[in-house]
């Protein structure tokens, strides 16, 4: 591995175009999906697998995205692990996002042009949630377990201790 930059930790986030397994020390392990749609080439190799429309195609999605979890550690890939622990747990929000609101959309109005990367409701009022849709909370259900059984993963909690300590 190499040596931590000089960068600003804030700066050090990789981008769509970086390369977090030859430089995990741009990687930052943080709670919540951050990062999970931009950072490469993990987000490339998990997209595909990621499927919450049924529970059928959860079950299969969590099964292979789960499965990369444990080769990811296994080759000493933190990152890797991490980043496929993000993907279970936006099949968790994701899917009670749409058990909650039909459609998937959780705000009204259109997203401000000048979000500067934020996500949420940025002043826009939550719309009513609807009657739970059952399928897609099942789908949440079966990613939360798998979502929930990595996070007790030992040597999961270990290294991403460790890539804490050394990288920030």
């Amino acid at each position: 591995m190499s040596e931590p930059t000089d960068r600003d930790p804030a700066d050090a986030r990789p981008d769509a175009r970086s390369d977090a397994r030859s430089h995990p020390e741009t990687y930052r392990v943080a709670r919540g999906e951050q990062g999970v749609l931009t950072v490469e080439p993990y987000k490339s190799e998990l997209l595909p697998l990621w499927r919450f429309a049924t529970p059928d195609k959860a079950r299969e999605s969590a099964v292979a995205i789960t499965e990369r979890f444990h080769a990811y550690l296994e080759a000493g890939d933190v990152v890797g692990a991490d980043m496929a622990r993000k993907f279970l747990q936006m099949g968790y929000t994701r899917s009670r996002r749409y058990a909650n609101h039909p459609g998937g959309r959780k705000y009204d109005g259109p997203v401000p042009v000048d979000r500067k990367g934020q996500s949420g409701a940025h002043g826009r009022a939550e719309l009513p949630r609807g009657p739970e849709d059952p399928v897609k909370a099942e789908s949440a259900r079966i990613f939360k377990q798998a979502w929930d059984a990595v996070e007790q993963v030992e040597a999961y909690t270990r290294a991403r201790a460790e890539h804490r300590r050394r990288f920030g």
